[in-house]
């Protein structure tokens, strides 16, 4: 049983939504409102992917259709993880020379799926969409520890609200989203962020890109 505010944060992942959510998200908003370019996103996946990857919070798929893999197409294996149906479908997809796997899950909760681990795992623009404070969210990478391979990467991009130095009109559509219940990130922080990756993984970085927090960690 989902909670009302989990429906929320992944309510406008339509079919229509997903449509537009390149170039309103991934075009606009990061260019222009959250001031990190979609570029410096695609630097990080062709950073830490690997092709042997667990995208967690998929989009459209976007990222994985634009990052660069080290292999050819038939040596690369990807799985799509999502609560939402259309985002899995959308993602798989535009990425379908990959021949993805597909698994819907609600990441907060217990994942029992029993499959060979994943050299890296990516979680792009998750956090800030689901309730809670960010020291109760990142129990997802609790929950994901055991598909992550031994000498694994697991990295990402979050948007962050508190003790963020952000323009007027960032903060108001901050605010807007957050009053919808699309984000839940008004007391996600760096502090917080870099404090669970410390405690939790023997390397971490946090890097800040405007209103985004570019992470990975590993064993």
């Amino acid at each position: 049983m989902l909670s009302e505010e989990v429906k929320k944060g992944q309510a406008a992942y339509t079919k229509i939504g997903l449509a537009v959510y390149d170039f309103w998200v991934l075009g606009i908003s990061n260019q222009y409102i959250w001031e990190c370019p979609s570029s410096e996103i695609i630097a990080h996946f062709d950073k830490h992917i690997s092709s042997n990857h667990l995208d967690i919070g998929v989009g459209t798929g976007y990222f994985l259709n634009n990052c660069k893999f080290n292999q050819d197409d038939s040596k690369v294996r990807i799985a799509l993880m999502d609560l939402n149906q259309n985002s899995l479908d959308k993602a798989a997809n535009c990425i379908k020379r990959y021949k993805p796997s597909k698994y819907r899950y609600n990441v907060l909760k217990k994942i029992d799926l029993d499959i060979a681990p994943f050299d890296s795992i990516s979680l792009n623009y998750l956090f800030h969409c689901l309730p809670g404070k960010l020291s109760s969210k990142l129990k997802v990478l609790s929950n994901i520890d055991h598909l992550l391979s031994a000498n694994g990467t697991v990295f990402g991009a979050t948007l962050l609200s508190k003790d963020i130095d952000m323009t007027p009109l960032a903060r108001r559509l901050m605010s807007f989203y957050n009053a919808k219940g699309v984000f839940s990130n008004t007391e996600d922080s760096k502090e917080d962020l870099a404090r669970y990756l410390a405690n939790n993984y023997s390397k971490y970085r946090v890097e800040l890109k405007g209103c985004v927090a570019l992470f990975s960690a590993s064993r």
